[in-house]
This record gives C-alpha cells, structure tokens and sequence, in this order.
C-alpha cells in the first residue's frame, strides 16, 4: 500500500508474448516515458485485444462490471469467451532469495499447496518439493539438510535428494533389497526458477512441465536487476484476506487519503465553499481501462499507465519529489515540475490459500540512496507495516461481507459509479471474465472463510512477517538483548547504591547509581512497549487517527 501514495511514472516496458499466456517484460528507453505493448502472437485470436472506454459519455454514471459486454466487439468477445485462464499453469513467486536461508529448509503454502524449499548444495540450486515425507506425511520443512547435503525427514530420518528420490531409510535392514528406491519412497518436485533474485515455482508435478522455464518463464521486470541504478528494498508479508483483495487494494488510489489517514503525507486540494467536501483531500480520479485480456490489463490516468500481468503481478506509476516521498495522486500538479526524483514499487501478489496472501514490495528510488545503506531494512518495514495494518481489519471484514453474497456478484452488491475505481473494475473484470469469479483451489479447498479472529490476533506482525524477515528477526532479538541488559543495569545500580557503605561511597554517586537505575528502568519499559507495537502487535484506530 506504500505505492498508492505515489504517484509518477514508470520507466518504459514492452511485453512480449512468446507463448500463449505468457507475458515478458523487456526494458526499452524512450524519452516521453510512456507504456506501451508488442503482442507477437502465434495464435492470433487467442489474444485480441480490445480498447473500450469504460464510461459513457453522458453525465450519468452506471455500473461499470454489468455493461461493459456492450462496449466490446462481438468478434473479440466471441474469441476471448472461449479463454480460461489455468491458475495451475502459471509461475508464482515463493520468496526473495534474500530471505531463504540456505542452511535449513523452508515451509511455504502457494495455492494451496504445502511447500518445502531448500538449497541443494550438491546441484547448488533452490528445490522446492512438496511438504510430506513419503513414509508419514511429517513436513519436511520441520527437518534439516544433513552433512551430505540431503534433506532429512526428522520423524524417523529418511533422506532425499533434490530430484525427490529417496536415498536413506535407517529402519531398512542392510542385507535386504534397497527399499529405499522404490518410487513409492520418493517425494514429488515442483518446477522451479529464479528470476530477478526471486524463487518462483510451477504449481504442477507432472513430467511434462520439467523444462517449462524453457518454454516460458516468469514476468521479467529489468529494474529490479538494477544495483547501479537504483537503491532498492523489499518486504514480504503474509495477510489474513484474500489474494482479490489484497490487488484490489493497492489498485485503489481513492482510499489513501481515508484508510491511512494521519500516516501517510498527503497533499492538499482547495474545496469551494460551496461545496461540503471533506479534509482528508479526496478529489475525482480520470483512469480508464484500456486493454484486457487473459493475460491482464492496462489502464490509463492521464499519460501513466497501470499494469497487471496476470496472475500476481502489479505495477503503475508512483512518484515523489524531493522533499515529499509519499504522495498521492493529489500531489501529481505540484510533482510533475520534478520527475527527476523517482520511487518505483513492483507488488507480487500470491494467493495462499481462502482467506489469505502474501505481499512481495520492492521499493526502489533513485534519489536518497543513502537512507538505505544508512539504515537496516526493518526500519523501513516498520513504516511498511503500519500501512499494511491500517486498513487490514476493515478488507478482512469486507471479504467476509461479499463471501456471504458471492464473489460472482460482486458487480451486483458493489456501486462503483466514478473512474477512480477503474483499475479494480478491471481487475474484476478480468477475474470474472477469465478466472471464474475466485482463485480455483481445486480440490483442497471449499472456499468457505475461517472465523474473524480476535483483532490482536488478525494483525500480528510476529508470525505473518517478523520472524521470516532476516532484517526484523535479527533486530527483535538485539532489541530484546537490549531491553534485558537495561533491566540488568537498573536492579545492579540499586543493588550497589544499597549495599555500598557510606565511607566507599559519596552521596553524589550515590544518588547517580539510582537515577541511572531509573533511567534505565524507563528505557527498558519504553523500549518493551516499542518491540511490542514494531514487531508484534499495532492498532489502528480510525475514529481518532
């Protein structure tokens, strides 16, 4: 949601489709920084595309999910009716390679499939497998990489290699037949590739997709690969509503100036005394679809373009000015004499499983690169978070709402009569037309939501980012050392000031020993309360922010 407070443009990006559904991103410079697509595609009417524009020309507004079949030609709607998009035959991004630690295994859950990753120091590639020993379904991700470099089940000690044969079974007698190379031993590995210092993996084990990443590969976005250019840093952050909303949500422009309010610095617009506007600064957004089809859409607002290339990925312009790095939209008169100062946000959105995500941000600038050498990453994740935060209990309620409606009506139960929600009209056009209205969990799951939690429990940071964040996870335990070492020098202090005989000990140094006892007792209960709202739990309360 840090992006939605910028508002500048993005570097040039051309796309160009190999294979069908597949979308590679080249970088091409060009002087007026505009977007633009190159199609070559070797089955035509699989991907036309259509222009259309959202409203009409009348003052009237209408609702913009249910007649927009009026506004395609019946050529390309007849041709792209026939399209549905194969959420099981799509690259999705498990983790930066920054975060996965290549002395243990990892478990992580994408579509609903339990992973496990790890380095295989053999081949010196990530694996990602799934996440259950083929003796007792224990997770591997509960186990450890041996001294041979095999990762070893820790129940009973059956070991694996990166192609998933089993290699070891410590029951099996030593004068029998090799049990242990019997296909039922085995532990079944999912395509994987890294791309842009991320690990992406191909939800499919079937033998045919063993060389997909020869055939096609993940988006490939050349500004993050820029360590010259641009300074840069990410977050990743697990999140208890859906993988819908959660795009949804960073498509929203408009809900910055409410959802953030008193977080974000936003800037202000005169409203007419005439008019009972509000504070906050909300104004008419212009953004109009322009292209859609299965493999995504592009919107406009302006001379910006907004990109989503199906399924995870998101990106549109965001700027700043020198002294001012988080605006919004609001902003963009006052930012425009200054391009020179740019943030560039790329969101790599997963779908979890019903109910949950997870957030890959990579925020990087040109300018200021500074801060970022200067200060540890988890600084910048605690501004993060709070944004995350802000608006989090609201989108998990507001899930729950359309759940009992049904998500295939949303166009029905949600009025969105302005151009300012464009982007998420085309975002659930895109899902209703392609998708089939929701992400298919297939056979693992109903859909149905869990229970709304307690609200402490719905936006814990501990467990949804703290402790698989590298950055954070070492600050939570430094702060903690710290805060012990305070509490240490505060009971010593008093303990030396009381026991100290009169003649060892001046007055003065004595009442030193017990300001320095109360000066550290403050520091550690000051710092207590901060390691609790920075690492595990911060409200958010919109009636008095």
């Amino acid at each position: 949601m840090e992006a939605l407070k910028i508002s500048t443009c993005f570097p040039p990006f051309h796309f160009n489709l190999k294979t069908p559904r597949f979308s590679r991103i080249i970088c091409e410079k060009k002087p007026n920084f505009s977007f633009s697509l190159n199609h070559q595609q070797p089955h035509k009417s699989r991907f036309n595309l259509f222009t259309t524009n959202i409203f009409n020309s009348t003052n009237e507004p209408q609702q913009l999910l249910p007649n927009y079949e009026q506004e395609i030609s019946t050529k390309n709607e007849k041709n792209q009716e026939k399209e549905k998009f194969d959420w099981y035959a799509q690259w999705y991004p498990i983790m930066p390679l920054s975060e996965l630690d290549k002395r243990r295994p990892h478990g992580k859950k994408v579509m609903g499939i339990d992973l496990v990753v790890w380095w295989d120091k053999i081949l010196e590639e990530w694996r990602v497998m799934d996440d259950a020993c083929s003796h007792r379904l224990a997770p591997l991700s509960q186990g450890r990489i041996d001294q041979w470099g095999r990762l070893q089940c820790v129940y009973h000690g059956w070991c694996f290699s990166g192609s998933g044969d089993c290699k070891f079974i410590p029951q099996a007698p030593r004068d029998k037949p090799h049990v242990h190379t019997s296909k039922r031993a085995c532990v079944a590995v999912y395509p994987s590739f890294v791309q842009n210092d991320i690990l992406w993996f191909w939800p499919n084990t079937d033998t045919l997709y063993k060389d997909i990443h020869l055939r096609k590969t993940p988006p490939y976005i050349p500004l993050l690969d820029d360590l010259t250019s641009y300074a840069k840093t990410t977050l990743v952050r697990d999140i208890p509503y859906g993988y819908e909303f959660l795009i949804e949500n960073l498509m929203d422009p408009s809900h910055v100036n409410y959802a953030h309010h008193g977080i974000m610095k936003i800037g202000k617009i005169e409203v007419p005394n005439s008019v009972k506007g509000d504070t906050e600064g909300g104004k008419p957004l212009d953004i109009s679809l322009e292209k859609l089809d299965i493999n995504g859409f592009i919107a406009k607002q302006g001379h910006d373009e907004h990109k989503f290339i199906a399924p995870c990925v998101y990106y549109g312009p965001f700027g700043c000015t020198s002294k001012i790095y988080f605006i919004c939209d609001v902003m963009q008169e006052e930012s425009s004499s200054n391009d020179t100062n740019r943030i560039f946000l790329v969101f790599l959105c997963v779908p979890v499983s019903p109910g949950n995500c997870r957030l890959m941000l990579t925020s990087f600038r040109n300018f200021a690169g500074w801060e970022y050498k200067l200060f540890p990453p988890w600084k910048f994740h605690l501004d993060n978070n709070l944004i995350i935060d802000s608006d989090l209990y609201l989108l998990h309620l507001q899930e729950h709402k359309l759940r009992e409606k049904g998500p295939q009506n949303w166009q029905k139960v949600c009025y969105v009569p302005t151009k300012a929600d464009a982007l998420v009209v085309g975002f659930r056009r895109w899902l209703t037309k392609y998708g089939g209205a929701q992400v298919d969990w297939g056979t693992k799951f109903t859909g149905d939501l869990q229970p709304t939690p307690a609200r402490e429990q719905l936006l814990d940071r501990y467990w949804t980012h703290t402790i698989n964040c590298s950055s954070c996870s070492r600050a939570y335990k430094s702060l903690n050392v710290l805060e012990i070492i305070m509490q240490i020098i505060s009971v010593a202090s008093i303990g030396i000031a009381a026991a100290a005989k009169e003649s060892v000990m001046s007055i003065a140094a004595r009442y030193s020993l017990v300001f320095l006892a109360l000066l550290c007792f403050m520091a550690s209960r000051w710092l207590s309360k901060f390691i609790y709202k920075s690492f595990h739990f911060h409200d958010y309360d919109h009636a008095f922010c």
